[in-house]
């Protein structure tokens, strides 16, 4: 039994301050990107996230080269980025994604200069590999601390609004004849995923950090219907991807060729894609086998009946 353990866990794992911080680190992000992410999944809002990680990217870019933190930058452009979004006009369905492509195309523009800046300037790349891919064993212990406060200030954002935001996301109608403010819920929720997204790409990487937020709630949105359950399960799903993905990384020193460790980010969004298409499989199945005579629903199609129900509850 010795033995297996220690092949798992290679020696230094448990003792090493990186590992430490980044197992801490990459919880802390996994849960506050499921919490967000089933709610970004059930407004339609992915392609948002999406370009909210690349606009980051132009924070996190000149982070470096003004030698700040990097969440600072990533955080700051996230926000401005989603007030810009939500000012062109991010709540009316037509213009939702004529707003995100505006502001995508000039943060990715003005990202291209930092970054260009950054490796001319500093004569180095691996500020550009670590804003686009993430490095999340190079993290300091001394971030641990503004992770656990912005996680809590996203977390607490959609607790305010949790209820509204059903409503207004999946009944407007209802939504206006409730008198709910959609236009100050948005923002609000905009800014819980702002936050989210600057958490993660810290960790992932702008690149890949939309894989944390929508990859585990898509998963979660097709094991239940029920919004309160589905953010558990997203965050369960990416906490463990998260975890098991440093551990591999970790181990992957020792595996052929020696010495060439994967790094996390990938084996993070291989393993949230393994779980989306093994229940995706399991749901279909399961859907044939119930329901023989009526087309399949769309994955990520909820319940609206059902999580109304669980609203006015």
């Amino acid at each position: 039994m010795s033995g297996v353990w220690a092949t798992i866990f290679q020696p230094g794992f448990f003792a090493s301050d990186e590992v430490r911080t980044a197992l801490i680190v990459g919880g802390l992000v996994a849960v506050v990107s499921g919490v967000v992410g089933v709610f970004t999944v059930l407004r339609g809002q992915s392609f948002a996230g999406h370009s909210l990680a690349d606009v980051g990217a132009t924070g996190g870019s000149g982070a470096y080269l003004l030698a700040v933190p990097p969440l600072w930058g990533f955080l700051a452009l996230s926000v401005v980025g989603a007030g810009l979004m939500e000012l062109i006009g991010i709540q009316r369905a037509r213009s939702r994604d004529l707003a995100t492509g505006i502001v995508l195309g000039a943060a990715l523009g003005v990202s291209a200069l930092l970054l260009y800046w950054d490796t001319t300037w500093h004569s180095s790349n691996g500020q550009a590999m670590t804003v686009l891919f993430g490095s999340i064993f190079a993290l300091s212990e001394s971030t641990i601390p503004l992770v656990v406060v912005f996680s809590a200030v996203s977390l607490v954002l959609v607790v305010l609004v949790y209820r509204p935001l059903l409503l207004a996301g999946l009944h407007p109608d209802l939504a206006r004849a409730q008198r709910v403010n959609a236009r100050l819920v948005g923002w609000v929720f905009l800014a819980a995923l702002a936050i989210a997204v600057a958490l993660s790409s810290i960790a992932l990487g702008s690149i890949l950090s939309t894989a944390i937020l929508i990859g585990p709630a898509a998963t979660a949105v097709r094991l239940t219907r029920r919004p309160g359950l589905a953010m558990l399960w997203a965050a369960l799903i990416g906490v463990l991807a998260m975890w098991l993905g440093v551990l591999l990384s970790y181990d992957s020193y020792t595996w052929p060729p020696a010495h060439h460790g994967w790094p996390v980010s990938f084996l993070v969004v291989a393993l949230i894609v393994t779980a989306y298409l093994a229940v995706d499989l399991t749901s279909g199945r399961r859907r044939s086998r119930h329901r023989p005579d009526r087309p399949p629903v769309a994955a990520a199609e909820p319940d609206e009946d059902a999580i109304h129900a669980e609203w006015v509850a």
